[in-house]
């Protein structure tokens, strides 16, 4: 990693990019990574619908801005998300889309990966509600890579952050997720 890896998940009002995020970064705080972050985070006025996005900037030494101005890796959830913000992704970064709302591939200088990632919550687990932890799932197999993040300090973040009798089900969101990745990558 350079001294700062910058990460977007981006797509709509109710499909959980901000939980992923703050679980994203509460997991690259814990101590045994040795990183520094912050979490930001911009939404619409509309409870469900309305364009969201949330950023995770990590780092070896100090942050000097919050904001990812340039992604490493993003995860787009939609078609406008992809459309508003794919052209930031840093040369040589990586670019997640789901395959059933982001229909028009973007050209771009980074590796893109089309995923099920909406199809696999709604017909794999039967609940479209956990498109965040697939999506998360595949980030994880990415950050595993970069040696940035290990999988199981994301699932114990995930276990701290998602409602009580729900827990199963999210981990095993998460674990579909990276499947799909590991298959691709």
């Amino acid at each position: 990693m350079s001294d700062r890896y910058e990460i977007r998940i981006a797509g709509s009002g109710g499909q959980g990019v901000i939980l992923a995020a703050v679980i994203l970064g509460e997991a690259a705080a814990l101590k045994e990574h040795g990183l520094n972050c912050v979490q930001t985070q911009s939404y619409g006025p509309e409870a469900r619908g309305g364009a969201s996005k949330s950023e995770v900037v990590m780092a070896r030494g100090e942050i000097d801005y919050p904001k990812a101005a340039n992604p490493n890796l993003q995860v787009i959830l939609t078609q406008k998300a992809c459309d508003d913000y794919s052209r930031d992704t840093a040369a040589g970064g990586i670019v997640i889309l789901d395959d059933f709302f982001v229909r028009k591939v973007p050209e771009l200088d980074a590796e893109i990966f089309s995923l099920p990632i909406v199809k696999t919550a709604r017909d794999v687990l039967g609940r479209e509600i956990v498109t965040n932890m697939v999506a998360l799932g595949a980030a994880a197999r990415v950050l595993e890579i970069k040696e940035l993040l290990k999988p199981s300090s994301l699932k114990d973040a995930i276990l701290d952050n998602v409602p009580k009798g729900s827990e199963e089900l999210n981990e095993k969101a998460f674990d579909e997720g990276y499947k799909l990745m590991k298959e691709r990558k």
